[in-house]
């Protein structure tokens, strides 16, 4: 376990980050958890003393990386951007998250696509499952399959299919 402090810093504007809060994971802690690693990785640890799992480490370039924080997130360290916060983490090798059974039932009629979600790295699928089951209701959640099944035969990442949607007066 890697333990530091960090500054709860935002961006303004990044891109898809903007407004992001986050810490940033210098290169010598990423490669202390996990070695010669330029994507993508989730941890495990607390921040403050609220413990934290499956959350992933964003690359940045350069070896950097940033843990993002979610508002959630943030109200349960009852911290803002600007302030430090104790930081204790380690690589969460075992983290697991299954596939939304309504989304299994739709994807295992649709081989190709079904295929495509699945040579898509897991961190990108945990994108679509986390979304998914952030629905509040059932007419959300349909939506949001529908969203995924196209967004899968159009070829659109994560990323993509909200810009999308958003563009469209969908989101």
């Amino acid at each position: 376990m890697i333990e530091f402090k960090a500054i709860i810093e935002k961006f303004d504007k990044k891109g898809e980050k903007t407004g992001w809060t986050y810490i940033e994971i210098s290169p010598l802690i990423a490669s202390s958890l996990k070695p010669e690693c330029k994507v993508s990785f989730r941890v495990k640890g607390k921040l403050d003393n609220v413990l934290i799992e499956g959350i992933a480490l964003v690359p940045m370039g350069e070896g950097e990386f940033i843990l993002a924080i979610n508002k959630p997130l943030l109200k349960k360290i009852n911290k803002s951007e600007g302030q430090w916060i104790e930081v204790q983490l380690e690589e969460h090798v075992d983290f697991k998250i299954d596939m939304p059974e309504d989304l299994f039932s739709c994807l295992k009629d649709e081989i190709d696509l079904f295929k495509k979600f699945n040579l898509m790295p897991r961190s990108h699928q945990y994108y679509y499952f986390n979304w998914l089951n952030t629905a509040k209701t059932e007419s959300t959640r349909t939506k949001r399959i529908i969203m995924i099944l196209h967004s899968l035969e159009n070829n659109l990442d994560f990323g993509a299919m909200i810009r999308n949607a958003r563009n469209n007066g969908n989101a």
